[in-house]
């Protein structure tokens, strides 16, 4: 097999990742695709989930904090009445219990518990490391090690559909929230158990599903149309952090910037510590300035050798 010659790709791709796929196993696939030189994910999706993973290529990588760091939403389907090992379909059976009969208005009041702030405690079988190794590791071994409960929020969470065994989910929540655990937990409420059957993510920070695209497009439009067609999919790296104000800068002001210097603004803008930058030359994003008073100093910049 010929060696790959990678290129230089700058840009996000919103991949509707598929049934199966681990996020990493996701993005190389898509990695060959564009020959991007350096690719990174954001946010993992447990092989058993499907939904958006933005994938960062080039210079867009130095922004995937932000959107690892950014809301999430979620659809998903919880099995009541079984509990499994790993708190999804993919584990073993551990108890089976007779699901309660429960009345709508009750299970509502029941569903409000989990509304606003909550504490979860993570997982297992989870990627968070302990001593630098994967909790689902030492799950994997029989190992349980105690986790702390951690604070998030969930801004919203809707009853889409229900049976005599199942709860479909439509879930929006901060970063850092196990709808795994959301899932038992609300089992353990019911008093029956329950464990997670399908996962699928909506949307992440300001992406809308709309934009995402699959494997097998991406792969018909390189097949078709070429690596520009593909190049043509990928998004602004400033896409990442869009609910940033901006500033335009003059051409000197953009040299001072790049070459690390300080730039004045003309007045004062509140309630913001980090701002978009971008050159007047051709609307260009630089990067991130952070302020301080009246002035801005650069934070995280792309490499815009070519306008210095």
């Amino acid at each position: 097999m010929a060696k790959t010659k990678w290129r230089t790709v700058n840009g996000i791709v919103l991949l509707n990742k598929p049934l199966g796929l681990s996020s990493n196993q996701a993005l190389q696939r898509v990695r060959r695709l564009f020959r991007a030189e350096k690719a990174g994910h954001t946010g993992a999706l447990d092989p058993l989930a499907t939904g958006m993973l933005p994938l960062c290529f080039g210079e867009a990588t130095k922004f995937s904090q932000f959107l690892l760091d950014s809301n999430k939403r979620y659809q998903t389907r919880i099995s009541l009445g079984v509990r499994t090992t790993t708190g999804d379909k993919e584990g073993d059976i551990l108890t089976q219990e007779a699901i309660p009969s429960i009345s709508d208005d009750d299970l509502e009041i029941l569903l409000d518990r989990f509304r606003g702030d909550i504490e979860q405690i993570p997982p297992m079988y989870s990627a968070l490391k302990h001593e630098g190794k994967p909790l689902y590791e030492y799950a994997r071994q029989g190992v349980v090690i105690e986790r702390k409960r951690r604070s998030v929020h969930i801004s919203n969470l809707t009853l889409i559909e229900r049976t005599e065994d199942t709860l479909t989910l439509d879930i929006s929540c901060s970063k850092g929230t196990y709808i795994r655990t959301i899932g038992e937990d609300i089992g353990e409420a019911l008093g029956c158990g329950a464990h997670l059957d399908a996962l699928h993510r909506v949307s992440s920070a300001s992406y809308q599903p709309e934009n995402m695209m699959t494997l097998e497009s991406l792969e018909s439009l390189l097949e078709s149309d070429g690596e520009e067609a593909l190049d043509e999919m990928l998004l602004p790296m400033d896409s990442a952090v869009d609910y940033l104000p901006a500033v335009v800068f003059s051409e000197s002001q953009t040299r001072d910037i790049l070459f690390g210097r300080a730039v004045a603004l003309s007045e004062e803008l509140p309630g913001t510590e980090l701002i978009r930058l971008f050159s007047e030359v051709d609307n260009r994003f630089l990067g991130l300035g952070s302020i301080k008073g009246l002035l801005i100093k650069p934070h995280r910049l792309i490499n815009t050798s070519e306008l210095t």
